[in-house]
């Protein structure tokens, strides 16, 4: 059927045929409209534009701009970084002595030692490294999973690397988080180069984690309380949690 206009209309009063284009009726005077379409070229007339309906949005939460979603805090992964600050404040003060925190020298049934020596360091350039990372993966690892997502992933590929020091090298110094943050970095990255491999697009700049990952490998060079075997196993149990966390859907 054709879309343009009708070639005439009727009248209601008199019941005669008359030409669209035209408000009064020319045989008895009725007004058929308030005013004449609209003609574009050829003769068509203009058609209505369609109503714009504007997008109505939710009631704002605390801190939200309109039209864009906050992101909740990532509690966790501060809670983290703040216990190991605290931690050596403390010891630097002389509030407490972490020697029976550290894992160095005979374990012993102190087992707690693999995990509290995670929140230990004794050199700033090594703490400000290891907890930047921590803090970086694991704030991205919160909001694309969940709270609990960092703290499996810092507690499993820390107590991987601490226990793989006191099994292959008993008795050695390792304090702080290399292990934990090599653990978080590969998590996250995981999944952006399975996508990347299958060809999917995304905004992470794979370069510069590549660039942090040289950082946290190679620190035991300049910190020699950074374990290299605590890094190897952190890593290797963040690349298997990344695996793992890939599969499961974002929040």
């Amino acid at each position: 059927m054709s879309s343009g206009p009708d070639l005439f209309v009727v009248c209601k009063s008199c019941g005669s045929e008359v030409s669209p284009y035209i408000t009064e009726c020319p045989y008895c005077g009725t007004r058929l409209r308030k005013r004449a379409p609209k003609l574009e070229r050829g003769g068509v007339p203009k058609a209505e534009k369609a109503k714009r309906t504007r997008p109505r949005l939710g009631r704002l939460r605390p801190g939200e701009i309109p039209g864009i979603r906050a992101d909740r805090r990532p509690y966790v992964t501060i809670t983290l970084v703040l216990a190991a600050v605290i931690v050596t404040l403390g010891a630097r003060a002389g509030l407490w002595d972490v020697s029976r925190l550290i894992l160095g020298g005979p374990l012993g049934d102190e087992y707690w030692r693999t995990v509290t020596t995670l929140f230990v360091y004794t050199k700033t350039g090594y703490e400000v490294a290891a907890l930047g990372a921590i803090f970086l993966f694991g704030w991205l690892l919160e909001r694309r999973h969940g709270s609990w997502a960092p703290l499996l992933v810092f507690f499993a590929g820390g107590l991987a690397g601490t226990w793989l020091v006191v099994l292959l090298d008993p008795g050695a110094l390792a304090l702080g988080g290399n292990g934990p943050a090599l653990a978080l970095l590969a998590a996250w990255t995981v999944r952006d180069v399975l996508g990347r491999r299958r060809g999917r697009e995304d905004d992470a700049d794979l370069l510069g984690v590549l660039a942090i990952a040289t950082l946290l490998v190679l620190l035991p060079v300049a910190a020699a309380e950074a374990h290299p075997l605590a890094g190897l196993g952190g890593g290797l149990v963040g690349l298997a949690l990344g695996l793992l966390l890939a599969r499961i859907p974002e929040r």
